[in-house]
């Protein structure tokens, strides 16, 4: 069971979000754009959503709607990729933000449609719906690092699409390159220990993510995978340090349920 809730997604740091966010449903626009016609529509996607976000959300997208190809529209959709996140409707997001940068086509606009991408790459369950998330990605923040190529939170992002891909390798090394250049990377420290953790790796997930922590010592979900990696190592003890200080970290419900569960597993 907890290899199973550890491999619930591709590898990623998001991984942990979704473990936060049980039982939290992440309802998918399935319906997505119809973009013949320039129009985004929805079979109700927003059941879960609160009230006022979803009359936010309708709004604006009659809004949208009525404007077409020019800045007004860009900066609609730019606005509806937010709070199509907040919702967390992430495909319609990403589409949006993709609207949003396909106009402005500057910096900020592509790592937002990289990034918004990126969560729906995350969260996407199915394997082809996952490979095309990551080609978006790929393709905006590629955009972004070839422009600037120290901006390594693209570049990670960027590698850990590679590890669903036919090349995982890839991905492995462009993190390596991005530690090489930062030893002290959050995202791709946090990554590689939990890579580790996804390979079975378990004493090197411990010494991965204690390094990680020794940086960021209120690194929640470091410390999270950490517990976890020790309940692997039958350091139940340690582990059992690990899920109590995330509680103490977070007061979040969701990040107490998490820790919780895991506490549960360690009696």
């Amino acid at each position: 069971m907890l290899k199973t809730r550890i491999l619930l997604v591709v590898a990623s740091a998001v991984v942990i979000w979704l473990l936060f966010l049980l039982p939290k449903v992440v309802v998918e626009n399935e319906s997505q754009m119809d973009t013949e016609e320039g129009t985004a529509t929805a079979e109700d996607p927003h059941t879960t959503t609160p009230a006022a976000l979803r009359q936010s959300i309708n709004s604006l997208n009659a809004q949208y709607l009525e404007v077409s190809g020019n800045e007004k529209s860009a900066i609609f959709a730019d606005s509806l990729a937010n709070l199509y996140t907040q919702a967390g409707q992430f495909d319609s997001a990403a589409w949006f933000a993709e609207k949003a940068a396909s106009f402005f086509k500057n910096k900020e606009s592509l790592i937002k449609a990289g990034n918004s991408y990126y969560d729906a790459y995350t969260f996407a369950l199915d394997p082809k719906k996952q490979n095309e998330m990551a080609e978006k990605t790929r393709s905006f923040l590629g955009q972004v690092l070839e422009a600037d190529p120290t901006n390594l939170d693209a570049k990670t992002k960027i590698a850990m699409t590679y590890l669903s891909s036919q090349n995982p390798m890839q991905g492995i090394m462009m993190l390596r390159e991005v530690l090489e250049q930062d030893p002290t990377n959050e995202l791709a420290m946090f990554n590689m220990g939990m890579l580790s953790i996804q390979s079975a790796q378990y004493d090197r997930a411990v010494e991965r993510l204690t390094e990680l922590l020794a940086v960021y010592p209120n690194h929640v979900q470091g410390h999270l995978l950490l517990g976890v990696a020790y309940m692997n190592t039958k350091e139940k003890d340690k582990a059992r340090e690990q899920f109590e200080l995330v509680k103490k970290l977070d007061n979040d419900p969701a990040v107490q349920a998490a820790a919780d569960s895991y506490l549960k597993d360690l009696k």
